[in-house]
């Protein structure tokens, strides 16, 4: 099964709101995250295939996201995705089942743009993709990648990074 496709979907979670004495994990949605988070759904729905299983940081402002989505794959919360360094998200990636065909994370920054141009590298990837992450990942950002092989075996310079979508 080595030679398999999968799509691995990073997503960075909507705008939060910072309300007065919210600590960082719990601070919620702003109203512009609410309306982006619904359109990032819309246009998963669109443009990927099915997503057969999430994983999204434990943080309110990514649980909120991918409520907002409307979403409604199995979903694992992991702490390992709030404020992770770039070879945490790998990991969690790479315990992911190998049935799963199409994978979405759901976290933070500086992470989501660390692990997709981290992961980015083998033949087909779009250098122009890559160009847009590196000036800016917003919140609500979509970075799609392309893995052959295993979850276990995604490493840098592994997946072909083939679009970048903001939706706003």
């Amino acid at each position: 099964m080595s030679d398999e496709h999968r799509t691995l979907i990073l997503l960075r979670h909507a705008k939060s709101d910072y309300p007065p004495g919210a600590v960082d994990h719990s601070r919620p949605l702003a109203p512009r995250g609410i309306r982006e988070a619904a359109l990032a759904g819309d246009w998963l729905r669109a443009n990927v295939p099915a997503i057969d299983e999430v994983l999204c940081s434990t943080a309110t402002r990514t649980r909120e996201t991918l409520e907002r989505t409307g979403i409604q794959s199995p979903t694992r919360y992991r702490d390992e995705l709030y404020d992770a360094a770039p070879g945490s998200v790998i990991a969690e990636i790479n315990e992911v089942d190998h049935a799963i065909r199409t994978l979405l994370v759901i976290g933070h920054e500086p992470a989501m743009s660390s692990v997709a141009l981290g992961l980015a590298g083998a033949p087909g990837t779009d250098a122009a993709v890559a160009q847009q992450i590196s000036e800016k990942f917003p919140t609500s950002s979509i970075a799609v990648l392309h893995v052959t092989g295993s979850w276990a075996a995604v490493e840098l310079g592994s997946a072909q990074l083939v679009e970048f979508h903001v939706p706003r």
